[in-house]
């Protein structure tokens, strides 16, 4: 029997993620680690990556190609994300890294857009691995198959 994923499934991403993770912490020569960590509210915060010393907290987007108006909101998310746990938890003291899978996936938050200003503004470093072609094919087919472009 075959099974199909859904449009919407994400496996491929979530894999991706890790790997990127495990090459940037391998590349910095630190440890990496998903955490999470309770807010007063009673709610909570999680980040993809996360090392105490040196203090670094990263958020990753394992996507390929130009990203669409939603998924720019969705990476600015991850930016605000990474600056709100800075501040709250780390009194800024904390080096900020969006990471990314594909160059033509960062190059509107690193040219002239506005977003691109923002980042730089609040010194959230943009960082880019490059997945083995195996991984890197998942994460095309997941993007096809969720109606996104290569």
């Amino acid at each position: 029997m075959t099974v199909t994923a859904k449009a919407g499934d994400s496996s491929e991403q979530r894999e991706a993620e890790a790997w990127l993770i495990n090459a940037l912490a391998e590349e910095l020569g630190i440890n990496l680690i998903k955490r999470k960590w309770p807010l007063e509210n009673g709610s909570w915060i999680e980040l993809d990556g996360f090392c105490e010393t040196p203090l670094i907290l990263c958020e990753v987007w394992a996507h390929f190609g130009p990203p669409k108006s939603a998924q720019k909101h969705k990476v600015m998310m991850d930016a605000f994300k990474l600056l709100f746990a800075n501040d709250t938890l780390f009194s800024s003291q904390g080096k900020c890294i969006l990471l990314f899978a594909d160059k033509d996936a960062t190059l509107h938050f690193q040219g002239t857009s506005w977003m691109a200003q923002c980042l730089k503004k609040y010194n959230i470093t943009i960082k880019v691995k490059e997945l083995p072609s195996e991984l890197k094919e998942k994460v095309l087919m997941a993007q096809e198959r969720q109606g996104r472009q290569r």
